[in-house]
């Protein structure tokens, strides 16, 4: 239930005592329409995070796309998607979210074609996590400075020589593509990217909304890697 919504227990509404009513100021904007791939063992925090951050701008959409009904996290919850993958969906944001699970879908070929194909119709594509390997698979990211997992960067660079990685980068911003680092990273992308689409003061709004303390430099990379 998001905090907009809360009543107490006895159904007197107390969210304007707790929380500054400018909080929940809404812009008025464009309706977005967000898809996010979602494939079994992705990482949880990968997906959730993003979608947190996002789904508290106004006029957003966001749909869950996957090859089956029921995915699972590597965690364990499980989501029901709303799109099949036999189709691609024309869109604002396509979220790749990574994990385990990546590693075995780096060789799935339908996958792969869909990726390049949803790629197409989508404005704006943003990895997060290992979510970079199965674009550079793809080849969607030849010639882009992206970044990826820092923990697992030997192996995500090893699969394309054709992506400028970027070792030292918390995310990278490339026009039409937007890569984060390692899970938590991808919130703080997340973030950047509505301060990107809504501003600086919409950014601030749900970073105070959701406590979050955003690291909004994409240079302050704790976890880069030498190379």
């Amino acid at each position: 239930m998001k905090r907009r919504d809360f009543i107490t227990a006895g159904g007197i509404a107390v969210a304007s005592a707790l929380f500054a009513p400018h909080l929940f100021a809404t812009p008025k904007g464009k309706p977005l329409k967000i898809l996010a791939l979602v494939f079994d063992d992705y990482e949880t925090l990968d997906l959730h995070g993003p979608v947190e951050m996002l789904g508290h701008m106004s006029h957003v959409q966001i749909l869950l796309v996957g090859a089956k009904s029921i995915i699972r996290s590597y965690q364990g919850p499980k989501v029901v998607t709303d799109i099949s993958m036999e189709q691609v969906t024309p869109c604002d944001l396509l979220i790749v979210p990574g994990g385990i699970g990546t590693r075995t879908l780096v060789e799935d070929s339908e996958l792969l074609s869909w990726l390049q194909a949803q790629e197409k119709v989508s404005k704006k594509v943003f990895s997060i996590c290992t979510g970079s390997a199965l674009l550079a698979k793809a080849g969607i990211l030849d010639g882009v400075n992206a970044t990826t997992n820092k923990m697992a960067y030997q192996w995500v660079t090893s699969l394309s020589q054709r992506v400028h990685w970027q070792p030292s980068a918390r995310w990278v911003d490339e026009g039409k593509f937007l890569t984060s680092s390692g899970v938590s990273a991808g919130t703080d992308a997340a973030l950047f990217y509505v301060r990107q689409l809504r501003g600086e003061e919409e950014a601030r709004r749900i970073e105070r909304l959701t406590e979050y303390h955003w690291n909004d430099d994409s240079t302050n990379d704790p976890y880069a890697v030498e190379v």
